[in-house]
């Protein structure tokens, strides 16, 4: 592999008709340039340049190399060009993988927005509940939602905002079976469950940071929270889903939530990306913007049915 440095001192000597003027024009002494030419030549194999004590030419292949050395400096000027424009602004493309929830209730307006503030930026969102290898399937940004800390990894990992899970039923549901004032009632309803490793027990947390495990028996599992909203909705029984995901329905009156001081899970949502160092622009700003805009969408502020 040839040392652009030596073809570009080699294109210098050549514009300016010898390793003096070079040197001058360069401010590097006459014998450093002789000696990165005889470099470059050794690398080719051929002698590039004659070298007489009178005159100053080039050989035939010399002449001929010039050309690609030049094609090859200016590749290497527009390949700096780009880099450094990459990082000057948030330009390129983003590949980012997240829940299909997140991706359907806390980003589906905000991606346009984040487009419209940076149009040279392009976005791939693969939205799977498969947990992806980011590095060896070349992500540049994961979003997940998680209860227990993220297991340590090379990964580096931001804070986006808080998701904490309440308790849902739809009115039919409780005027049918009635309301339920406290945690212990729960096991004698029906519940909807994400299916998951500690399904068959709701951990409960209350006023003063107080703790209850209720036992329960799913009458539907899934691992679909779409599902087990649609079900409650149905009048299948009780829920537990993150507040924000419930908002409308519960604004429309098909959900209310019960137990508003209780809530079953203190969830958290983080944003995840390859390094630390060297970071995109683009990459970078959208993290940025998720850490300030995401809080506002899964903001839920707990309350009885009116």
């Amino acid at each position: 592999m040839l040392d652009l440095k030596d073809v570009y001192f080699f294109v210098q000597v050549v514009d300016r008709g010898g390793f003096t003027a070079a040197g001058h024009s360069l401010r590097v002494p006459k014998s450093t340039l002789s000696h990165r030419v005889r470099e470059l030549e050794a690398a080719l194999g051929v002698r590039l340049i004659n070298r007489t004590s009178r005159q100053f030419g080039m050989t035939d292949l010399g002449a001929e190399f010039y050309q690609y050395a030049l094609q090859m400096l200016h590749s290497a000027d527009l390949a700096e060009e780009f880099v450094r424009q990459r990082l000057s602004e948030p330009s390129g493309t983003i590949r980012m993988t997240t829940a299909v929830e997140i991706a359907q209730f806390a980003l589906k307006d905000l991606i346009p927005v984040f487009l419209n503030r940076y149009p040279k930026v392009k976005i791939v969102e693969i939205a799977t509940d498969r947990l992806v290898d980011m590095v060896g399937e070349g992500f540049d940004l994961a979003l997940r939602g998680h209860v227990a800390s993220l297991q340590n990894s090379t990964l580096v990992q931001r804070s986006i905002a808080s998701v904490p899970w309440y308790l849902f039923a739809s009115p039919n549901y409780l005027r049918a079976f009635g309301d339920i004032t406290d945690p212990q009632s729960l096991a004698k309803h029906s519940t909807l469950s994400m299916d998951q490793h500690g399904a068959d027990m709701w951990h409960l947390k209350g006023p003063g940071g107080r703790t209850i495990e209720v036992s329960i028996e799913p009458r539907f599992l899934s691992n679909n929270m779409i599902a087990l909203k649609e079900a409650a909705c149905a009048h299948l029984g009780v829920v537990a889903l993150p507040g924000y995901i419930c908002r409308e329905e519960i604004e429309a009156g098909k959900l209310y939530q019960i137990l508003p001081g209780w809530m079953t899970a203190d969830a958290r949502m983080s944003a995840l990306v390859p390094h630390r160092n060297g970071l995109l622009p683009a990459v970078r700003s959208l993290v940025d913007f998720l850490a300030v805009e995401v809080p506002k969408v899964t903001a839920f502020t707990p309350r009885s049915p009116e």
